[in-house]
């Protein structure tokens, strides 16, 4: 094969990637929501393998460039998202703050369900020593927890768990990535003795 049919193979190669880039970032533009890899997969007409690694890549650029956007993957779904050092911004033009702070009630709530998942809300009233009926409805209202089922038990409680737009509110790809307890409880216990070198060190 000569050197120019290379160069040409080359070249062909070269746009053909760059019509897929273009045509999965405007998947991911129109829909608005999460993508799974296979629904991208047979949209484009490649195997499943060659779609990751044409995902990867652009997500890669996304990261080289100065770019306002950045693509996610949660549970093996891709979705396009505006990086964090913008939110300021777009919260001015929406003229509300979007990720609203929970209150400690809903923050502790959330916290169990996260790691105990799934559980039930008597469960969840008793690790916490309060009802947590609030709580939940607020998690429920801000889609960042679901019912997932009902235990097989008297009464068939309703089961609850997180979902999508949890990890993606905590900008994690799966729980897996969530800290574990242990290492939770030893970050406060290092900002206790912290606290009380500082309050030792001011007397």
């Amino acid at each position: 094969m000569t050197k120019m049919n290379m160069n040409q193979i080359e070249i062909n190669e070269f746009s053909r990637k760059k019509l897929y880039f273009s045509v999965i970032e405007a998947l991911l533009f129109v829909s608005g929501e999460p993508l799974k890899l296979r629904e991208i997969s047979n949209i484009i007409e490649q195997d499943m393998d060659s779609t990751k690694e044409l995902i990867f890549e652009l997500q890669r650029k996304y990261e080289e460039e100065d770019r306002g956007i950045m693509l996610i993957s949660i549970n093996d779904e891709y979705q396009l998202v505006s990086k964090p050092q913008n939110s300021d911004y777009i919260q001015k033009l929406l003229k509300t703050n979007t990720r609203q702070s929970l209150s400690q009630a809903s923050l502790e709530t959330l916290a169990i369900i996260a790691y105990k998942q799934p559980i039930t809300r008597v469960s969840i009233d008793e690790i916490r020593g309060v009802k947590s009926d609030r709580a939940v409805l607020t998690l429920l209202d801000k889609g960042l927890i679901k019912e997932s089922g009902r235990m097989e038990v008297a009464g068939r409680p309703i089961l609850y768990s997180t979902t999508e737009k949890f990890l993606l509110y905590f900008g994690l790809e799966n729980l897996k990535q969530m800290p574990s307890l242990e290492e939770i409880l030893n970050e406060e216990d290092m900002e206790i003795e912290e606290n009380i070198s500082e309050n030792e060190t001011k007397e």
